[in-house]
């Protein structure tokens, strides 16, 4: 990925680099010695509440869709650790961060209300009908 300074959300929303705060500290988990003296996770923080590249709709779409991601202050905080490269987990939480900004402002497409036909109503009432009679023949005859 080249360092270009904006980050392409989607068509509709770029966020200059300045805005995102990319923090590096030691990684946990299995690696060796190497693991305990480079800090090769990155943490990447972007203030959803006074980004100047979102607009006062997208914000508060932003704010609602990513409510369980936000800390209290409103901030979007995504941690990339996977990688043994600060480089590569640079890269990887700042393509994270591009998927979950997208997918939280695509809107969901309204549900049209349909009725069933007639005829799958027909049917169903009919197959109830009938399984209901089977039932009833199964019955003993002197409980009737």
């Amino acid at each position: 990925m080249a360092d270009s300074d904006e980050v392409r959300v989607s068509s509709l929303l770029t966020v200059p680099r300045d805005e995102l705060v990319l923090r590096a500290s030691r990684s946990g988990g299995p690696g060796g010695q190497h693991v305990n003296t480079s800090s090769t996770r990155i943490e990447l923080v972007w203030d959803v509440g006074t980004s100047p590249s979102l607009d006062n709709h997208q914000r508060g779409y932003l704010m609602k869709r990513l409510a369980t991601r936000l800390d209290s202050e409103g901030k979007l905080r995504i941690v990339a650790q996977e990688e043994r490269s600060q480089l590569r987990n640079r890269e990887a939480a700042i393509e994270r961060f591009r998927d979950v900004v997208a997918r939280a402002l695509v809107v969901p497409k309204q549900r049209k209300r349909t009725r069933p036909p007639k005829s799958s109503k027909r049917a169903r009432l009919e197959s109830k009908k009938k399984r209901g009679a089977l039932k009833r023949d199964r019955r003993r005859p002197s409980e009737e």
